[in-house]
């Protein structure tokens, strides 16, 4: 072999290592270099139960628990608000994050409760009779039957109408007396006294009828006709034939059935949404198949002090009499609407104590939290009358996920910035210490 060859080979060789050997190294080098500078910077560690303790260094708590490292990056972003969050798309799908699109809607409530069928009062007609005396004769005599208007009801013998009578004919046949008379005065009384008197028999309720015959036969009736003065059905009869009667008897009870009245109790939380002149549905298990069509008249200014709910007057048509005071329905009011409200879904709201919570979509995978005025609620939905806009995005599932979270990483703000403040703290009076005095004073 030749000789050159054999210096050469071994000379090679050694250079062949050492260039590999070299840039292994410096491969070796630039990876430790990448990966340090991808790993993140560790603040500190705090424990997973309580934010408020950390640690410098990796450990555990009193139950075995790894503290949570604290990343720099976690608390970069300073334009976020206060308990804002970012979870990656895989850990989202995981915990089955669900969000809904707030909008302009109009809301609606249905208010049901239970009526009780009850009298108009401005129908109904309480007689008592304006004189003393004694029934001589019932004509309607039997309640529940019905009567028109002037229907004769039953005559009354008083002397105190007797008495009024023989005043009328007598400044009747004065007048006729005093006609011819050519004095204007005495003329004139006479004509005063036949009206005076005459007006006296119609304060007493004496009817028309009886007062024209009176005027044309000049004969005392010795019974007074009471009429009814409207439509409607004897619901009461207060006197029968014989008995005495003072003007404090009440001897008939009439109302007029017509329309009727129905008494429903609503609660506190109900009475933002109706008002008078709501639609109002009623059905009765005495009626069934029926629906009778009414509306809130009036809302009570008061509340019941057992039952803490609110009365209100609903009014029906009741031309075909099925409707019977005391009888219990079901009532149906369509309460009015809430017309052009931001609306999102109830189960959006996160209701703690005096406040109430959402969580917008700022970003995917990006929440941020959001206090807000909440207006009516009713059918899943609730109005949002101050905190969100319409078509924001809100979360409708897992938002207790989310602000155990949020509430988490806002500790860990509060903390960073009472640290740092802290560490200002230390470190200006040092920098003061190693100012010349001109530079304190420039300082200042």
């Amino acid at each position: 072999m030749n000789k050159p060859v054999l210096i050469i080979a071994p000379l090679m060789l050694v250079a062949g290592l050492t260039g590999g050997y070299w840039l292994a190294d410096s491969k070796q080098a630039t990876l430790q270099t990448e990966s340090s500078s991808d790993e993140k910077k560790v603040l500190f560690y705090r424990n997973p139960m309580n934010p408020s303790i950390t640690s410098p260094t990796p450990t555990k708590d009193a139950m075995g628990m790894d503290f949570i490292p604290v990343y720099a990056e976690d608390n970069d972003n300073t334009d976020a608000p206060a308990g804002s969050v970012i979870i990656d798309s895989v850990t989202l799908q995981n915990i089955g994050v669900r969000t809904s699109i707030a909008i302009k809607a109009t809301l609606s409530h249905t208010v049901r409760a239970v009526g009780r069928v009850a009298y108009d009062e401005e129908r109904m007609v309480h007689l008592h009779p304006k004189i003393e005396g004694w029934v001589e004769k019932l004509n309607i005599d039997k309640t529940g039957q019905k009567v028109k208007k002037n229907t004769d009801l039953l005559s009354i013998y008083s002397p105190q109408l007797v008495a009024s009578q023989q005043e009328y004919i007598l400044a009747l046949n004065n007048l006729k007396a005093l006609e011819i008379s050519p004095f204007k005065d005495i003329r004139q009384g006479a004509e005063a006294l036949v009206k005076s008197s005459r007006e006296r028999l119609k304060l007493l309720d004496v009817p028309a009828h009886q007062l024209r015959e009176l005027q044309r036969s000049h004969k005392v009736k010795k019974s007074l006709h009471i009429h009814a003065p409207s439509d409607g059905i004897v619901m009461k009869i207060g006197a029968r034939e014989g008995q005495f009667v003072t003007p404090a008897t009440e001897i008939y009870m009439i109302a007029d059935l017509s329309k009727i009245w129905v008494y429903a109790n609503i609660y506190e939380y109900e009475l933002p949404w109706v008002k008078q002149g709501d639609q109002v549905e009623m059905q009765l298990a005495g009626i069934p198949g029926k629906t009778f069509n009414g509306h809130l008249s009036y809302i009570y200014p008061y509340a019941e002090t057992k039952t803490r709910t609110i009365k209100v007057r609903l009014v029906f048509d009741n031309a075909e009499l099925l409707l019977k005071p005391e009888m219990f329905a079901e009532v149906t009011i369509h309460a009015g609407k809430q017309v052009n409200e931001v609306v999102i879904p109830s189960e959006a709201v996160i209701r703690s104590g005096s406040r109430n919570q959402v969580f917008v979509v700022r970003a995917p995978g990006k929440f941020e939290p959001r206090i807000v005025t909440l207006g009516l609620a009713t059918n899943g939905k609730v109005a949002v009358l101050n905190g969100v806009k319409a078509g924001e995005e809100v979360v409708i599932s897992s938002q207790f996920l989310i602000d155990s979270e949020s509430k988490l990483r806002e500790a860990t703000s509060k903390m960073l910035q009472i640290k740092a403040a802290k560490k200002q703290a230390v470190d200006k009076p040092n920098v003061m210490k190693n100012m010349n005095p001109d530079q304190e004073m420039q300082h200042d």
